[in-house]
């Protein structure tokens, strides 16, 4: 489990062929990579990757053909937004995210507001069922909340230092991105379809 408050920014270095897939070398910016071992997981622009292979400033990971097909910004000189996995004694600062991306959006706007950044998304409509006014929403990595919804479109608000401290500083319209869905959502959907197979709706 992750809380999409993104610990450092790191960049592919290198993308290598792998059986199934790709095997990802990615420099880890400023993460604090000393309490890291072999199987912990790490999610890079939202993705939960297990590490194969690290030292201080690198680690490796291998990307499935079935995760490559619905995420976005495994390139080789991309940068990627890195947040290791949650320790239960860990603070809970953004909110409570599996690292299972469930799709892209496409950036449709990426407006100054102030000293912020109005970003607007168009998701599939299988993901933005689940996106609400004042629920959280990720992107790449990020834990957002939700400020406006119309449609398959979203918007949320971007302040300097989230602006400073993630990649989301270079979005521009046509970007594509991670989005993975709140939680609790897809719980009370499972909830209460349930409740309406019971009582025969």
């Amino acid at each position: 489990m992750f809380t999409g408050i993104v610990a450092a920014v790191g960049h592919i270095d290198r993308v290598e062929p792998a059986p199934g897939g790709v095997r990802l070398h990615i420099a880890t910016g400023g993460l604090d990579m000393a309490d890291v071992a072999l199987g912990d997981s790490i999610a890079v622009n939202g993705v939960c990757l297990t590490v194969v292979a690290f030292d201080a400033v690198h680690f490796e990971a291998e990307v499935s053909q079935a995760s490559l097909d619905v995420v976005a910004g495994f390139a080789a000189g991309a940068a990627v937004n890195l947040e290791k996995a949650l320790r239960l004694s860990d603070r809970l600062g953004g909110h409570l995210m599996s690292g299972h991306v469930d799709g892209t959006g496409s950036v449709t706007a990426f407006d100054a507001a102030g000293d912020n950044r109005r970003l607007e998304v168009e998701a599939p409509a299988a993901i933005a069922r689940y996106v609400a006014r004042k629920g959280s929403i990720t992107i790449d990595g990020v834990s957002l909340t939700v400020n406006a919804v119309a449609g398959c479109r979203f918007e949320v608000n971007l302040i300097p230092h989230t602006l400073g401290a993630t990649t989301l500083q270079h979005l521009k319209p046509g970007a594509r991105v991670n989005l993975e869905a709140d939680l609790l959502a897809r719980y009370i959907e499972r909830l209460h379809d349930a409740g309406s197979t019971e009582t025969g709706r």
